[in-house]
């Protein structure tokens, strides 16, 4: 059976199915993986939430006007509350503490008006450093944005704190992409700009924080299949990066770690998910037929608050947040070379 008809198969029924992890997981060493997403602490997740909401709280939006049409702005007014700036500002200083890794700045206007600034920083690997394993999740929020994308960055930085204190084969590298909320514009710059190049897969998080335990609480995702309760963190793939969505889901079943469902789209991603699940960072890297997997909650199909202004922390579950963090950090870990 092919990998990608595999996967639908084990979203449907939630079980490892043929995908064991002696098949999937080559060359993985599970107690260190186990170890290092152990190193996650939930409540420091947290308090990068909470701090990265009191930013966007506290910051002023931009200037949508020049940005968006005034039919867009009367169709979509949240346009108008959309701030990148203090955000931005407070993870450059959270990843400069880290003074192992290289802190950059990734600027561009790119063909329009609008510049965006990526934040990104880099811990070197040590005997393939040309080899990348990107890290990525944007910080423009709409009001608070404690979902989108508070919890993808709170997740990042503390990920960043642990895998920066081990050495890895690979380089890893975080990035804060910027303006996702306009079009995509920070990833799909540095896609196109070719500073992705080396980038060997790309996890990109958007929205991890939100889940229910309700019947019906998880809308339906056009073409996938899906439990009826919003539990569990969505893995989700195209056909190029099938295997890599196998792999998280195998790490994530062997090490117990909380309820997960991979979601294969065919193709580039758009044939199944179209808009629905392809509107994030992940998108350009898969445009690019580079591998890249996609971890959320699935944000409107199961968040009532999504792009409102009662996306708040007080939504989310700081317990199954931190166990998606620790999901990534033995995933990352293991794509990176293991543990040296």
């Amino acid at each position: 059976m092919p990998l990608r008809s595999s996967l639908l198969v084990i979203a449907a029924g939630l079980g490892l199915g043929a995908c064991a992890p002696t098949q999937v997981l080559e060359g993985a060493d599970l107690p260190a993986l186990k170890a290092v997403a152990d190193e996650v602490q939930p409540e420091r997740v947290w308090s990068n939430l909470m701090a990265l909401t009191e930013q966007h709280g506290s910051d002023m939006s931009i200037d949508c006007a020049p940005l968006f049409a005034e039919g867009a702005i009367k169709a979509f007014p949240e346009l108008c509350h959309l701030s990148n700036t203090k955000s931005g500002e407070w993870l450059r200083s959270q990843f400069q503490a880290l003074d192992v890794m290289t802190v950059t700045n990734d600027v561009s206007d790119g063909d329009a008006s609008v510049r965006s600034n990526n934040i990104v920083a880099e811990l070197k690997g040590v005997s393939k450093p040309d080899e990348v394993i990107l890290v990525g999740a944007h910080f423009d929020a709409f009001w608070q944005g404690a979902d989108d994308n508070s919890s993808g960055v709170a997740a990042m930085l503390e990920l960043a704190r642990v895998l920066s204190g081990h050495r890895f084969e690979r380089t890893i590298r975080f990035v804060g992409f910027d303006l996702e909320e306009y079009g995509i514009t920070g990833s799909h710059r540095y896609v196109k700009e070719g500073k992705a190049e080396n980038v060997v897969t790309a996890l990109v998080f958007d929205c991890i924080g939100y889940y229910s335990d309700a019947e019906d609480s998880q809308g339906s995702i056009p073409g996938l299949p899906a439990p009826s309760k919003g539990d569990f963190l969505a893995i989700i793939g195209n056909d190029e990066s099938s295997h890599q969505a196998a792999e998280i889901y195998a790490l994530n079943n062997e090490l117990n770690l909380m309820k997960a469902v991979p979601l294969i789209s065919s193709g580039n991603g758009t044939p199944t998910m179209g808009l629905s699940l392809g509107l994030s960072d992940h998108m350009p890297f898969w445009f690019n037929h580079q591998q890249a997997v996609f971890l959320t909650d699935t944000a409107p199909f199961r968040n009532p608050h999504y792009h409102k202004e009662t996306d708040t922390p007080d939504k989310l579950d700081p317990i199954r947040l931190g166990q998606a963090t620790r999901v990534a950090a033995a995933t990352i870990a293991y794509w990176a070379g293991g543990v040296k």
